[in-house]
């Protein structure tokens, strides 16, 4: 008896949560949107979809080619504006462009999207710049920009969304990519928390393995080789060519198993974005889900050890 009554009520919970969910914000039209990292991918897509719903979308991009070739896939009311979120001069720039088109309304929507991932190898092949690099872009400048147009989403009572990764809770490879994603986990957790008695909401995205420009194995291979070559003997011995073609292999491989539909990724950004109750968190595509959220949890010597089954082995290994 008291096992139907408990999930009659476990029912009656998920029906109320899913009800709510579907509700989103009036006045869409009114609403600015702030996109970084706009000329492909996700960012470009979530630009795209937003415009066509009605939103005044501002959508930074970093080249001219890739403001032009959005402007041209949307309505007159999408602007674009040119960003380097490495640059503190080009965020301040960008931080009064959006503050004339807002006014006193304030910013409804923050969307940190920019992001890069080369290089990405074993730590040992990169140096301290090599991971200043990723770590410029990925956490520093999604910081910084955030920083600038807090003031703006705080007078909206808005929404702050910030880009990590499954990468973020499960570090697969070395390289400053995992690093800034475990940071945009810990930067959005504090926010999140400082910003709730403002009004102000903080998602965090967890994508999975999409297909995007990011993750094209083709550059990825390129610059393996390139760390490979500037290595000593010494770690060239040490690693074996295998490692290199193995990598190569894996990298391969995971864009062939990644997702070429995007959608679910920018979908769970919108529903960050226009739902009356938004999530903290949402994990996007079905091996987030499955695989790497469920081995996060995972004691650290069974994660080793399942990842360990991915990763080539040294040919010097002990």
């Amino acid at each position: 008896m008291w096992l139907y009554v408990a999930a009659a009520l476990l029912g009656l919970l998920l029906l109320r949560r899913w009800h709510r969910e579907r509700q989103t914000v009036p006045r869409l039209s009114e609403r600015h949107v702030l996109i970084t990292g706009c000329d492909s991918g996700f960012g470009n897509l979530l630009a795209r979809q937003l415009d066509g719903r009605g939103l005044r979308v501002l959508a930074a991009c970093l080249t001219d080619t890739g403001a032009a070739q959005l402007r041209a896939a949307t309505s007159d009311r999408l602007q674009t504006v040119l960003l380097d979120v490495t640059s503190s001069k080009s965020i301040a720039d960008v931080t009064a462009w959006v503050r004339e088109r807002v006014g006193d309304q304030g910013l409804w929507g923050l969307v940190n999207n920019a992001g890069i991932a080369i290089p990405t190898a074993p730590n040992e092949w990169l140096t301290k710049e090599d991971f200043v690099k990723v770590l410029d872009v990925n956490l520093v400048g999604l910081v910084e920009v955030t920083l600038s147009l807090l003031p703006l989403v705080r007078r909206a009572r808005g929404r702050v969304v910030n880009v990590a990764s499954v990468m973020g809770r499960v570090s697969f490879f070395g390289g400053g990519y995992c690093i800034s994603k475990y940071g945009v986990e810990a930067f959005s957790d504090s926010l999140r928390r400082e910003m709730r008695p403002f009004g102000v909401h903080v998602s965090i995205i967890e994508p999975g393995g999409f297909q995007t420009g990011m993750t094209s194995p083709a550059p990825l291979l390129e610059d393996f080789v390139r760390l490979w070559e500037r290595l000593p003997a010494e770690a060239q011995a040490a690693y074996g060519r295998h490692y290199l073609d193995k990598c190569a292999k894996n990298s391969t491989l995971v864009h062939r198993l990644s997702s070429s539909r995007l959608s679910p990724v920018t979908d769970a950004m919108t529903h960050a974005l226009l739902s009356r109750c938004p999530r903290s968190r949402y994990a996007a595509g079905w091996d987030a889900r499955l695989i790497f959220l469920p081995l996060s949890y995972c004691p650290a010597w069974l994660s080793d050890t399942i990842l360990g089954f991915f990763l080539p082995i040294p040919a010097r290994a002990i």
